[in-house]
């Protein structure tokens, strides 16, 4: 699933007409070809290609204090939406070489752009307090709900959403690039480049 906002669709498929103008209007040199690539590329900055919402349970009690009489427990669901893709600012000329018809791309690794938490996706959906114990503060429940945040950021590859990221955004790139003319094209994912925020 793709996931671009109307602005960045636009933004993107703009430069991309214009460059397919350039190219296929006049016959140039491979070099001048990457250098009206890359702006291109990188004017798009970040490509959302993939969105996943998940659901966090975050649960606490702190039943083990000796001092304290009673129990105290909580359980909180948190809803996210995690959006991955590439940082396309981050490609230069070395990431690209074009010979004839061929072209060999590097792009940066996939890496999580925008985790989402909106405060109503945030629920308490069970709540038990002795009668000797205060319920629950605002503030312990703002503390278990960035618990939770960032361990949803820290499931992202484990879920597998930087790796779809990657797949689309190949998927992307590979089917603009076949109509930019090109026949063979490979495109290759850097380990040396930032994966996460």
């Amino acid at each position: 699933m793709l996931l671009l906002s109307k602005l960045q669709l636009m933004k993107f498929f703009s430069y991309l007409l214009i460059l397919i103008i350039i190219v296929s209007s006049c016959d140039k040199d491979k070099s001048s070809e990457i250098k009206e690539l890359i702006p291109a590329l990188q004017e798009v900055s970040n490509l959302a290609t993939v969105e996943y919402v998940v659901t966090k349970i975050i649960k606490a009690n702190d039943n083990k204090t000796w001092y304290k009489i009673g129990e105290r427990k909580i359980l909180m669901s948190c809803k996210a939406s995690l959006v991955a893709g590439l940082d396309l600012s981050e490609i230069n000329e070395d990431d690209i070489s074009i010979s004839g018809k061929k072209i060999r791309m590097t792009l940066p690794k996939a890496k999580l752009l925008i985790v989402n938490i909106k405060p109503e996706d945030i629920k308490t959906e069970y709540e038990d307090v002795s009668l000797f114990r205060n319920p629950f503060t605002n503030a312990e429940r703002d503390a278990l709900a960035a618990q939770g945040e960032i361990q949803i950021k820290n499931s992202a590859a484990s879920l597998g959403l930087l790796q779809a990221a990657e797949v689309n955004a190949g998927l992307l790139i590979t089917n603009l690039l076949k109509k930019l003319g090109y026949e063979t094209i490979d495109i290759n994912f850097d380990n040396n480049k930032k994966e996460l925020l």
